[in-house]
């Protein structure tokens, strides 16, 4: 529990009463006062009379203490006043009922975090997701973005919580947790007509507050719409998927969208065996290292402009007839004419199949 949050509590309710009103918790000791010095005091000879008053309420060394509502016999917090009086002991009650309504509040958030955590690791039941959702009022139904967001370097600092929760509209909408060292997870409620442009635009404004020194310090993966409390462990695979794919095909990319992958996240999934047959299949008469790096990026200047050699040679600012030649020149080389489409699919599929291979340190 938090005695910042208590601090919060005190701090209205002396502006509004002006009593002295403080916390402290089941070792005695102060957590929160409206006398901010009094916090980190010690007063354990305390605890044994709230523990043994019977409705919580002890006068104690000029002070009117009240525990909280809590499990068991032993009581976790406990609010007092200044004071002996009846007016110290209404003042008591009162902070009592505010500082229990906190307490309940910041409960139900921290159990809402470890249950949406908990759905995320696939570490609940179906049907328990049911009756806990129900118990936490928790709307099953409602469409949900999952963004994983992932610092970009090992080097950088990581991500917090606080960070992205300070970022979003409407906190009571989003929940953030953390995963593992690097990751940060956004469980965004969404319109129910969201499309991949509005998660988009979500991630954009995240990434981009997160920039440091104007560089970009984070990528975000976005997973698909989740209608159904269920479906948040999938969607957040999904995003988890798309940062590793855009890692080798995006390298550029900080917003990697997994509906957005395409063929790159087919072969992402192939065995890197399968993926080695395919090249040597591809490429029987020259492998593809045979290309020089000029070959190459002609070759991906090429694909950039949709085949149409007139765009491409001005891109290159280089005559059409010289770029023909080089063409012919590759299919010479590899067997495959890149004018002609089903060849130009072929060697835009090997290129990114070398790249996967690339990335897992296999030399093809």
């Amino acid at each position: 529990m938090s005695g910042r949050m208590f601090l919060n509590v005190v701090s209205q309710f002396k502006e509004t009463t002006g009593a002295r009103i403080g916390v402290i918790d089941s070792e005695g000791t102060v957590i929160a006062c409206t006398d901010l010095q009094e916090i980190g005091r010690k007063w354990p000879q305390v605890v044994a009379p709230i523990n043994d008053a019977e409705d919580g309420c002890a006068v104690l060394e000029g002070k009117t203490f009240k525990a909280l509502p809590g499990w068991g016999g032993q009581f976790d917090f406990a609010a007092y006043a200044e004071g002996e009086d009846e007016v110290s002991r209404t003042a008591c009650a009162m902070a009592v009922v505010a500082l229990n309504g906190a307490k309940s509040y910041y409960e139900e958030k921290h159990d809402k975090t470890s249950f949406v955590k908990n759905i995320i690791s696939d570490n609940i039941l179906l049907s328990d997701i049911y009756i806990r959702a129900k118990e936490l009022h928790v709307d099953a139904e409602l469409p949900r973005g999952v963004f994983v967001i992932r610092r970009r370097e090992e080097r950088a600092e990581n991500v917090t919580v606080e960070a992205v929760q300070n970022l979003l509209p409407d906190r009571q909408a989003g929940i953030v947790v953390s995963m593992g060292e690097n990751d940060v997870v956004l469980i965004q409620q969404v319109d129910p007509e969201a499309d991949t442009r509005d998660l988009e635009k979500l991630a954009a404004i995240i990434e981009e507050a997160l920039r440091v020194g104007g560089e970009s310090a984070v990528v975000i993966g976005i997973g698909t719409v989740a209608n159904h409390l269920r479906d948040l462990a999938k969607s957040y695979k999904e995003a988890q998927i798309a940062i590793e794919v855009g890692k080798v095909f995006d390298t550029e990319k900080y917003i990697i969208n997994y509906e957005n992958l395409g063929i790159g996240r087919l072969i992402y999934q192939l065995p890197t065996s399968l993926c080695e047959m395919f090249l040597q299949e591809v490429f029987k008469k020259n492998p593809i290292d045979a290309l020089d790096k000029e070959t190459l990026f002609t070759i991906n200047k090429f694909f950039e402009n949709n085949l149409i050699l007139s765009e491409t040679a001005r891109k290159l600012f280089v005559h059409r007839n010289t770029l023909v030649y080089r063409l012919e020149k590759i299919k010479k080389l590899t067997g495959l004419d890149l004018r002609e489409f089903d060849d130009a699919i072929t060697f835009k599929v090997a290129l990114m199949v070398k790249k996967y291979l690339a990335s897992r340190g296999i030399e093809a």
